[in-house]
């Protein structure tokens, strides 16, 4: 009895029992003995009976697949919160940055994609400052024609008169060049007399950078045009031209 489960043992039927009467202070008819032990299996069998009818103890109980359901309800509604809390951090920050950092770069980008960047109007030549064409230690005489023509004949760097982008370099007589620089869609200006040149064409040129070089032996000019138009408006100060008031 003692290797047997509880199951197992509740499947046995009782067959027997040993029934042990105590004397009772007040005697009783007695029973007889056999019958008193078969009222007893039969009440056992009942209850048992009764009890793995109502429990099946050979198949333990299945776990309810309604906590996994919850917990994958549990776990969406989880999400959906994190992000519906993120979006209102986000719009929380844009809204304090638009009132405390206007000029943030989050609201520069917001501004630039509601409100797309309108381009910007070329200045006018007469509104770029000019440079010299030769440089601050330079020994060249400069000259400014009546018709607005720059010239000088000496060694050394020659610089363009503003910034702009090399248009062309063209081979010209006595082993010299002519170049030609963009300063806007409508301002040039042409350079000839030039010995060597440092910059190709589509290359960028600043004012204050030299681009080319004059060994001495030919004159440089410079030319300023607009569209077709050679300017004349312009004046010297000290080497440097600039634009007549």
């Amino acid at each position: 009895m003692q290797d047997l489960d509880y199951a197992e043992m509740l499947e046995i039927p009782a067959g027997t029992v040993t029934v042990t009467k105590k004397r009772s202070f007040f005697r009783r008819r007695e029973q007889p003995r056999e019958d008193l032990k078969e009222r007893v299996v039969d009440s056992v069998n009942e209850r048992v009976g009764a009890y793995v009818e109502g429990e099946n103890l050979s198949d333990p109980p299945q776990k309810q697949s309604g906590k996994s359901i919850k917990f994958g309800r549990d776990r969406e509604s989880t999400v959906l919160f994190c992000e519906m809390a993120a979006v209102c951090l986000i719009a929380m920050a844009i809204f304090l940055t638009n009132i405390f950092m206007p000029n943030s770069a989050i609201n520069t980008f917001i501004s630039s994609l509601v409100n797309p960047t309108k381009e910007v109007a070329e200045p006018q030549y007469n509104e770029l400052t000019l440079s010299s064409v030769v440089g601050a230690n330079s020994a060249a005489d400069v000259v400014l024609a009546d018709n607005g023509i720059l010239s000088f004949t000496a060694e050394g760097a020659v610089y363009p008169v503003c910034d702009g982008t090399v248009a062309s370099v063209t081979a010209a007589q006595n082993d010299t060049y002519v170049v030609k620089i963009s300063h806007t869609s409508d301002f040039t200006s042409v350079i000839t007399g030039l010995t060597n040149v440092y910059s190709g064409v589509g290359e960028k040129v600043c004012g204050n950078l030299p681009f080319a070089y004059s060994s001495g032996e030919n004159e440089v000019t410079v030319s300023l045009y607009s569209g077709e138009e050679l300017l004349s408006g312009i004046t010297l100060s000290g080497a440097v031209p600039v634009w007549k008031q």
